[in-house]
């Protein structure tokens, strides 16, 4: 086990790593940490000098009736995870009137098809609220690297974009996606899930499969998102939001005709209570 420093404070915590004669990596968490969370700390230690990882369930991109109340939260056992791995982490662990000042006025909003569409347009204000958080930390914990995963992959290109239109002075590292041996996308989420439930959530990678494949023989954007959506159905249990070819960068749909140009698949679907998303190259 490895010393873990908790700091409530983003003064103590930029004191504490001011001195850092390397490059500070930072992976921000909203807790309930998994393996997918512990493979983005791994590598920010073999390229980092020092470490943070924050852990706050931000309030401000949860929608009316969405699950800010019960996300888990277990800052002790996220503690124990992080000091399973060896080396040192600083965790900033934040209330959130240390985030968001009784003074705090500003929030960015998020034009454009990504502020738009997919998520963006099935939870109004979510990524504004996820762009405003994400600047506020790089402000308060001022790391040189952040690394994001790819299985919010909307997301990643929000902060991407808002990183480069705000000039922040940093790099962000994308990261694969981490899976489940049977192919379901890690998420702090599964563990809403009811046995019955995570036997069927890996049918959503399976519909993701079916849509590149077909993409992959030549069909249309169209068609291979009706191949998807019927290998979901087949799944049983699933309440489909959406199944998207789209265009890696804007997220809008993909234009090509098949096999030609690059594409993401995205797909976003209830099961019971609980929402899962995933994502794959196409």
């Amino acid at each position: 086990m490895s010393k873990i420093s908790v700091f409530h404070s983003a003064k103590a915590l930029q004191r504490a790593t001011a001195g850092s004669k390397g490059l500070v990596g930072f992976v921000p968490t909203m807790g309930a940490l998994h393996e997918g969370h512990l493979a983005l700390v791994r590598r920010a230690q073999r390229e980092c000098e020092r470490v943070v990882v924050s852990i706050f369930v931000n309030p401000t991109q949860f929608g009316p009736g969405e699950d800010f109340e019960r996300y888990p939260r277990d800052l002790k056992k996220d503690c124990e995870l992080l000091a399973s791995l060896g080396k040192p982490v600083d965790v900033f662990a934040p209330e959130a009137v240390e985030v968001y000042p009784s003074d705090f006025a500003t929030r960015i909003l998020v034009y454009g098809s990504l502020g738009r569409v997919l998520e963006a347009g099935l939870r109004p204000g979510h990524f504004d609220g996820v762009a405003t958080v994400v600047a506020r930390l790089f402000g308060l914990v001022r790391p040189d690297r952040a690394y994001f995963g790819l299985k919010d992959y909307q997301q990643f290109r929000v902060i991407e974009r808002m990183t480069r239109d705000l000039g922040l002075p940093l790099e962000l590292v994308p990261c694969a996606t981490v899976r489940e041996q049977d192919g379901l996308a890690m998420s702090s989420r599964n563990r809403y899930l009811s046995p019955a439930e995570r036997s069927l959530a890996p049918g959503l990678y399976r519909a993701l499969n079916a849509t590149r494949v077909a993409l992959g023989k030549g069909a249309s954007a169209a068609a291979a998102e009706k191949i998807g959506r019927e290998s979901l159905r087949r799944s049983g249990g699933f309440k489909l939001q959406y199944l998207s070819v789209a265009d890696p960068m804007t997220l809008e749909p993909w234009k090509g005709t098949g096999r030609k140009g690059p594409k993401m698949v995205l797909a976003a679907a209830m099961l019971g209570s609980t929402r899962l998303i995933d994502n794959i190259k196409a």
